[in-house]
């Protein structure tokens, strides 16, 4: 993968923490496994990582769910229901 390609990968991840945001990878309560995101004032999204899914991609669902909260003010969380 190029270095170019791979700058555009994980966008919005990465313009979440370079504005004082947070990603949290891992056990969440009693999830096994989930990725969060949140900016300074709530969380944009909360996910499960799915059986077969890899942490690839679950960080690019993270990253669309990311951009679905800011573009459309949807957030989205599979851990609270």
């Amino acid at each position: 993968m190029n270095r170019e390609k791979k700058s555009a990968r994980f966008k919005n991840i990465d313009a979440l923490v370079k504005s004082g945001g947070e990603v949290t990878i891992g056990g969440i309560g009693p999830v096994r496994c989930g990725a969060t995101a949140a900016d300074e004032d709530q969380a944009l999204a909360m996910l499960v990582r799915q059986p077969e899914e890899s942490l690839e991609e679950l960080l690019d669902r993270l990253d669309r769910a990311i951009v679905k909260a800011w573009d459309e003010g949807e957030y989205i969380d599979e851990i609270n229901g």
